[in-house]
């Protein structure tokens, strides 16, 4: 946790990062947060949500906005540090008066901000947080454009037991509310098939040095290990599995689903057996091939979160427009009974603000440094 202190001029520079994608003279904006950790080791993941929302603000402005207002968005810096999550709701709902939030990423952030959004009455829907007791509390205005651990853990585990046919499975986790959370689901899945793992462990995000841990494994000779958390950790953990000779498949979560873990991993040799729970690739769904066209011609490569963050300032958009209102309570109750037509095809979602459908899937990565969905 950073210490008060140490939060105001990161807050000070985050909230004042604002971007307006309006003409001159044109009518007063639609504010919408975007809210994720523009800054620390989740920093890719932010980088993702303000690309998506960015180009989709900038594409909704360019056919008259909404409502014939111009959207202007607002990014807010939280680090995936839950009481900087805090302050940033609060600025974003008392002092920029945001209609809307599209964030945050990291399920403790979301946690945290979430009941500030809900007491005021504002829309939030978060592209990338996956813990189950986000929506599990049925906050009247809070969505999610991604699935839930708890519907990955059990493809991770099918894959563990049914495909790679492992026997001896040690279950890692992170100690967040995300990694944690992942891994308990998958270990949940992992007993109901009749396995009970090796060895449940959590680690501490920010440590870099597994070895003994990478020990400990070798000793029990795990043959399969799942890691609940991010990049940051996955990718110096699987590089000292290799580095001691372990070759046991490393399994992971949408956490590292991020060409940074080539760096995090010290290189893309040392990736060749590592797995990781996404989505379906947005990137191949129809309704989105001329808009991941246009972001290569502009030299990125939308991967990850971009095209959830894309969707989601749309499906604000879409409730602003269909009930010509900016109350949060109004837009959710509509998003309730409404589907949406997004860059990722048509989105629902339940009475809890949970997509309806689901699309996780299993990916590998290669010793090239690239991933590809498992056929």
């Amino acid at each position: 946790m950073q210490s008060a202190k140490r939060l105001l001029p990161v807050l000070a520079m985050g909230m004042m990062l604002l971007f307006a994608c309006q003409p001159s003279g044109a009518a007063e904006p639609i504010r919408i947060g975007v809210a994720g950790p523009f800054t620390g080791s989740d920093a890719s993941f932010g980088e993702q949500f303000w690309r998506g929302a960015e180009q989709a603000a900038t594409d909704l402005n360019a056919a008259g906005g909404v409502l014939g207002r111009p959207i202007q968005l607002i990014k807010a810096d939280d680090a995936c540090e839950p009481k900087q999550a805090s302050a940033v709701a609060s600025r974003l709902v008392d002092r920029d008066k945001v209609v809307a939030v599209a964030g945050h990423f990291c399920s403790s952030t979301t946690m945290t901000a979430s009941t500030t959004y809900a007491d005021a009455g504002v829309l939030m829907i978060t592209p990338g947080s996956t813990n189950p007791q986000i929506t599990e509390r049925q906050l009247p205005t809070l969505f999610r454009m991604c699935g839930r651990d708890d519907q990955q853990g059990v493809v991770g585990a099918d894959f563990v037991v049914k495909k790679l046919k492992a026997t001896h499975v040690a279950v890692l986790h992170d100690k967040t509310t995300y990694g944690q959370g992942l891994a308990d689901a998958m270990k949940t899945r992992l007993h109901s098939l009749g396995q009970t793992e090796v060895l449940y462990e959590g680690l501490t995000r920010g440590e870099k040095d597994f070895n003994a841990l990478v020990t400990k494994l070798k000793s029990i000779q795990a043959d399969a290990v799942y890691f609940g958390g991010y990049h940051s950790e996955a990718g110096p953990l699987v590089r000292q599995m290799r580095e001691q000779g372990m070759t046991a498949p490393l399994v992971s979560g949408d956490g590292i689903f991020s060409e940074v873990l080539v760096v995090s991993a010290g290189g893309p040799g040392f990736l060749k057996g590592v797995y990781m729970t996404f989505g379906a690739d947005p990137r191949k769904i129809a309704t989105g091939k001329a808009l991941v066209e246009r972001f290569r011609q502009n030299g990125y490569e939308p991967e990850g979160y971009t095209l959830y963050s894309y969707a989601t300032i749309q499906t604000i958009a879409a409730a602003i427009q269909a009930t010509q209102s900016q109350e949060g309570e109004k837009l959710a109750q509509w998003l309730h009974g409404h589907p949406v037509e997004t860059v990722m095809g048509p989105k629902a979602w339940d009475a809890k603000g949970d997509l309806q459908v689901s699309d996780y899937v299993m990916y590998q990565w290669d010793d090239k440094g690239k991933y590809q969905e498992v056929e």
